[in-house]
């Protein structure tokens, strides 16, 4: 958490000073007395497009706790998962995921925007044994980038029509390690949900529709993470689906209230991870739920309350700040699997 708020900090003082020193063209003027729901709730990326020559460089972070193990649309408890109640040696009881997403986008033409995402993650898991004992694993890296293109279809005076078109690059480790209670004071592989990376590969189609009549705001998008080919450890992650629709209100010319709900849907893995074991000939899917491909399915109805703001004048003019929270409403899971209670998104941007 210190790193989140040392890093939202220099980015804030570094795009304030861009903004303070850099040259006053036309694109930035129009942004910085832009409306502040011009942009959509700060967790959606590729929402929107620039005009020709517009460079945007953005900073955000994700929080998602995860807090217990659902199976379908029921909570369990992991001593009804442990033996001798249930079937597994060890069940992971909680799990935090930060995420600093660091990203730019740039329009080469007034129909084109190019954008690049580049995550850093870190990821700890709490786990309970059938002996009664508790362990943590940890692991963190740079994930896997996106880079993508943004395509004008359809602009008016009040609805605004674009296709994204993504490629996920397999950038992030899917090789982490951490000493467990049976590794014997080695590292070993840890299961999926540890992992940084794909390890392949990715297509992300999608499109994002954006509508405006004073004082209200409201969009849509569609998208899909379509995984190509295995990786080299002969498994490839499941496929996901997300759709999401938000509204927004302007309070003020620097303030915006929304609200969104998102859908989302993802599938199993394909193959699997010869390199997960466990003790004693046990396998390792019988042994941890997390080390099995099949128990990694499921979808999710969330909302999402947020704010945007745009700092209206000083060193600091046209910055963006934004800050939204998603909440499940429905969770059905291919379990026993860790459920999400919550997550927090905060970013800023800023447009040249």
């Amino acid at each position: 958490m210190k790193f989140t708020i040392r890093a939202m900090v220099a980015i804030g003082w570094l795009l304030a000073a861009a903004a303070a020193t850099g040259q006053a063209h036309d694109h930035h003027d129009h942004d910085a007395k832009a409306r502040p729901d011009d942009h959509a709730p700060i967790g959606i990326m590729g929402d929107h497009m620039h005009p020709k020559g517009g460079l945007m460089l953005s900073y955000r972070y994700m929080r998602m706790h995860m807090n217990g193990n659902r199976d379908g649309t029921r909570t369990q408890s992991a001593r009804n998962l442990l033996r001798p109640n249930g079937k597994y040696v060890a069940v992971p009881t909680k799990m935090n995921m930060n995420m600093h997403m660091f990203g730019a986008m740039y329009a080469p033409t007034d129909w084109v925007t190019l954008m690049l995402m580049v995550p850093v993650l870190t990821k700890d898991m709490d786990h309970k044994t059938a002996a009664g004992g508790r362990f943590t694993t940890r692991t963190k890296g740079v994930g896997d980038i996106t880079a993508s293109a943004l395509i004008r279809v359809f602009e008016g005076e009040s609805h605004r029509l674009h296709l994204n078109a993504s490629v996920g690059f397999p950038s992030g480790s899917m090789d982490e390690k951490d000493n467990t209670p049976v590794s014997m004071g080695r590292n070993v592989i840890l299961p999926y949900p540890m992992q940084i990376g794909a390890g392949t590969f990715s297509l992300q189609p999608g499109a994002t529709y954006n509508g405006n009549l004073d004082p209200f705001s409201w969009g849509a998008q569609g998208m899909g993470r379509i995984q190509l080919g295995t990786n080299d450890e002969g498994y490839r992650l499941g496929n996901e689906y997300m759709l999401t629709g938000w509204g927004a209100a302007k309070l003020f010319d620097w303030l915006s209230a929304g609200a969104r709900l998102q859908w989302r849907q993802w599938f199993n893995i394909t193959g699997n991870d010869g390199r997960l074991g466990a003790p004693m000939g046990i396998l390792a899917k019988d042994f941890i739920p997390t080390a099995d491909p099949d128990l990694r399915a499921g979808r999710t109805l969330e909302l999402g309350p947020s704010v945007n703001f745009v700092i209206p004048s000083g060193p600091g003019k046209g910055v963006r700040l934004g800050v939204e929270a998603l909440l499940p409403l429905y969770r059905h899971l291919d379990g026993p699997q860790l459920e999400t209670d919550w997550t927090l998104i905060a970013g800023i941007q800023y447009a040249f």
